[in-house]
């Protein structure tokens, strides 16, 4: 076989892509009734360079290829305003059998191709949030059904009438019905997330994609010739408690996991990654499709993963840099423009499916606005968001055309589909979002920007710094704040020794590699003083920070009592509020968010940034919020909750702060206390003796203390 220098193939292949995509694509079919009718040779031995006697075989330049396209290719098609996934799907097309003929669909590009099939089903699970359906779960329930039912109807109708079996024109209104949210970056950068028209078609997406791969499934069986009365009695049973096992015994398993190793940040991603493969089988034994395996699977494991987290990045980078656009690349080679030539048919069948898709999206959207009564902007925003076709369209229709169900002819016709609604959808967003108004900013929103911006976050101990380096993450992404982590090293008992000056650059260097982890603004503060507290106040004088974040023992030393800690003292002078926090469990482990207020709270002006720091932790946990306001005066009428944003258990109870508070507790719970109203005023503990308290007897259980200056 022939072989080129890497340098050469480098430029030789990258250049061909570009002048590949530089053609459009007519030209490109045109060329193909050429070769074919004039010289009766194939488009492949047309247009493969003569150094090329076959396909490339060595895994470098094949390595090599794949990697220039995954650059180049999205990177050249955002630049003409089209969605990179087009660019892959293209340029997969060039390169593969019925393209230039440089790469062979072997058993190795099917191999990652189907890795990045059950990646992408499991990406499309993570941004799917059960609370997307509890919010707004009656018009969730109906977009939800209607965006299932109307395709599935018009589309078995339509390819009926083309000629297509019961089977693969059931098959192919799957993919009609399901749908990719590929302008939700849009919705957010608009600011209508918390809208009417969002939350629905949130709620919706997750109905109508379960739907539709649930219909691949028994489509697939029947087709296998396998749909029988034992199958049903086995699958509905099996199916449920499958269903039940992975997003109930997922999430046990996982909390129990990041518990005992959260510390490694390694072994974190390779559990997500082998749970993803475990989900998967297990839903191949029972004959179903992988891929409903790995939506599952993503639905779980969103539950224990905070959106903004570092590990959640990992997640995210991996899948859409390397596993993804090698499965969408393999999806190019299975296209064969020639039958666009020798199929005429194959136009009518593209023509129609893309008609279909885009008409079988509109009517749902515009039936439900009538239902619930939007404007007609919303109803375009809806329809926008829900139009697009592409991770659980490609699923099932790379399934189907694995088992032959479907052809090539169709395989065309979808990947026309998928770049029409691709383009469509981005556009209709950005277009009629624009009109739609956004709810009102709360006073809760505006808090919680201004007390997130700038975040100082003293590190000393690396047991405890990445938790607390986590907690600032959260809170300073949610902002798009810039977090500051601060070591101080003394130099009141004498000069200060190199030892101790690695020490604080190895702390530091680690606090930014979290950070930038999670994308995250970062300026590391190292400094020498004469005491920590005096270091801590004004290294946050210095950079603006407007919100400290400190660690926490749980408990005071008779020193403390007497002379009051680095925390008391920091708490005693700072101007800006101080966040005290103790991690007994990784915070992503957190189930439950606890507020617990007193009377003396509601009467704070602080009260309303109090709730909104912890709406802002429940939300980016994805932990319930519960709310418990304890009184002792039992005729005291319950005063009323400022606006809560999420949904929250509200409770008002009387009797003993401590106990009823600790009575409520749960290992995975993160209770939230307030001080600074009342401090114990016979000792220097600025906390109070009721944090203390609690944290003395429930040693299991993270707390975070908030203090507001007065």
């Amino acid at each position: 076989m022939y072989t080129l220098p890497i340098s050469n193939l480098y430029t030789q292949s990258t250049m061909e892509i570009i002048n590949f995509y530089q053609v459009s694509f007519l030209t490109f079919v045109q060329a193909s009734w050429l070769c074919t009718q004039n010289t009766g040779r194939s488009l492949v031995e047309i247009f493969r360079p003569s150094v090329f006697s076959g396909p490339i075989t060595d895994p470098v330049p094949v390595f090599l290829i794949i990697m220039a396209i995954m650059l180049v290719a999205p990177l050249l098609f955002e630049r003409i305003k089209l969605p990179g996934i087009v660019g892959l799907i293209l340029a997969g097309l060039a390169v593969g059998p019925y393209g230039f003929g440089l790469l062979e669909r072997d058993s190795t590009i099917i191999l990652l191709g189907t890795v990045g099939l059950l990646f992408l089903m499991f990406m499309a699970g993570l941004e799917t949030s059960l609370d997307d359906l509890k919010y707004n779960a009656d018009k969730a329930v109906v977009f939800g059904l209607a965006t299932f039912i109307i395709p599935m109807l018009l589309g078995t109708g339509s390819m009926l009438l083309l000629g297509y079996g019961l089977l693969a024109s059931i098959l192919v209104a799957s993919c009609f019905a399901s749908h990719t949210l590929l302008a939700l970056p849009i919705a957010m950068r608009l600011g209508v997330m918390r809208t009417q028209a969002v939350t629905t078609v949130l709620g919706g997406t997750l109905i109508a994609n379960v739907l539709a791969l649930l219909v691949l499934a028994v489509v697939v069986r029947a087709h296998q010739g396998s749909l029988t009365l034992g199958f049903w009695l086995f699958l509905i049973p099996a199916l449920t408690i499958y269903t039940f096992a992975t997003l109930w015994g997922v999430p046990k398993i996982g909390r129990w996991f990041f518990r005992k190793f959260g510390h490694d940040e390694s072994a974190e991603f390779t559990f997500v990654v082998a749970t993803l493969f475990i989900v998967s089988y297990v839903a191949e034994l029972i004959e179903i499709e992988p891929i409903i395996g790995a939506f599952l699977a993503g639905i779980a494991i969103t539950q224990l993963i905070p959106q903004l987290s570092p590990l959640m990045n990992r997640i995210q980078f991996i899948g859409n840099t390397l596993f993804i656009p090698f499965f969408l690349i393999s999806v190019g080679m299975l296209i064969n423009p020639s039958i666009l030539i020798s199929e005429p048919r194959s136009l009518l069948v593209a023509g129609v499916m893309t008609f279909v898709a885009i008409v079988a999206k509109f009517l749902p959207a515009w039936g439900t606005g009538k239902i619930i009564g939007l404007q007609f902007p919303n109803v375009m925003l809806m329809f926008g968001l829900s139009v697009a076709q592409a991770a659980s369209t490609l699923a099932a229709i790379t399934v189907a055309f694995e088992i032959d169900l479907v052809d090539q002819l169709t395989v065309n016709g979808t990947i026309a589909m998928i770049l029409v609604t691709c383009i469509a959808s981005p556009w209709i967003t950005t277009r009629w979002g624009k009109g739609v108004k956004p709810d009102a900013v709360t006073p809760t929103t505006e808090t919680a920007q201004k007390l997130a911006d700038r975040i100082l976050v003293p590190v000393a101990n690396p047991s405890t710094e990445d938790h607390l380096l986590k907690l600032a993450i959260i809170l300073a992404k949610n902002s798009d704040g810039t977090l500051l982590p601060l070591h101080i090293l003394s130099d009141s008992s004498g000069a200060v020794t190199a030892e101790k000056r690695i020490q604080q650059q190895e702390l530091l260097a680690k606090a930014e590699t979290i950070a930038h982890a999670a994308v995250t603004s970062v300026e590391t503060i190292g400094r020498v003083d004469d005491s920590i507290e005096k270091g801590i106040l004004r290294a946050a004088q210095e950079r603006d920070a407007n919100l400290i974040v400190c660690g926490w023992k749980g408990y005071s030393s008779y020193r403390d009592n007497f002379f009051g800690s680095v925390i008391d003292n920091v708490i005693r002078q700072a101007t800006v509020p101080v966040l005290v926090a103790r991690f007994a469990q990784p915070i992503r482990n957190t189930e439950r968010v606890i507020l617990a207020l007193t009377d003396l709270d509601f009467a704070s002006s602080k009260l309303q940034k109090t709730i909104s720091l912890a709406e802002t932790l429940a939300d980016e946990l994805k932990a319930n919020l519960e709310v418990l306001h304890v009184t002792r005066n039992s005729r005291r009428k319950a005063p009323k909750i400022p606006p809560v944003q999420t949904e929250a258990t509200i409770e008002h109870v009387r009797g003993n702060f401590v106990s009823r508070v600790a009575k409520m507790l749960q290992p995975d719970d993160l209770l939230i206390l307030t001080s600074g109203n009342h401090p114990d005023i016979l000792s220097m503990r600025m906390l109070g003796t009721e944090p203390e308290v609690i944290a003395r007897t429930h040693p299991e259980t993270s707390i975070i203390v908030l203090h507001f200056p007065r």
